[in-house]
């Protein structure tokens, strides 16, 4: 899911990750499908991206796509995945962690979820300002594919790609 969508419509990411490669290994027990008890937090969540799509989220709730990274048992991060019915693979169209538990690792744990579940190539967007996210998505094995010119009120978006 830099306040920005994966799609276009509002992805957010700014986790980095400090945790040793060998904690990375193996799915991460923060992140479990999201629930429609979730729904209201997700909401709130949203509100950090760049360019939120609430009806793109109602249909992911309604569907139960969402993946959420809990702490304390609330929810502080969501991915929503959208498959594609004409292709196979996944794309990561929101993303977001609560500021206040970014860089521990619930991006990473968010997006290995989606990969591991995907069927084919990962795509995302993000901002080309937004580090954080770029350093987390590179490091995943991501690739920069294509420049989107003013894909964000406030300038373009790079199209990553895994698989």
């Amino acid at each position: 899911m830099a306040g920005e969508n994966a799609s276009g419509s509002g992805r957010d990411e700014r986790d980095g990750d400090n945790r040793a490669s060998d904690e990375r290994d193996g799915p991460d027990p923060r992140v479990r499908p999201g629930r429609t008890a979730d729904a209201d937090r997700i909401r709130e969540l949203q509100s950090h991206l760049r360019q939120p799509s609430p009806d793109l989220l109602e249909y992911g709730l309604a569907v139960g796509a969402a993946q959420v990274s809990v702490a304390d048992g609330r929810v502080v991060g969501y991915l929503l995945p959208v498959d594609a019915p004409n292709r196979p693979g996944v794309h990561v169209a929101e993303l977001v962690v609560a500021p206040a538990f970014r860089r521990e690792g619930r991006a990473r744990g968010l997006l290995r979820a989606a990969i591991a579940d995907a069927d084919g190539p990962v795509t995302l967007q993000a901002h080309p300002d937004n580090d954080a996210a770029l350093a987390l998505y590179e490091s995943l094995g991501f690739e920069v594919v294509e420049r989107r010119p003013d894909a964000y009120a406030d300038g373009d978006a790079l199209v990553l790609r895994l698989g």
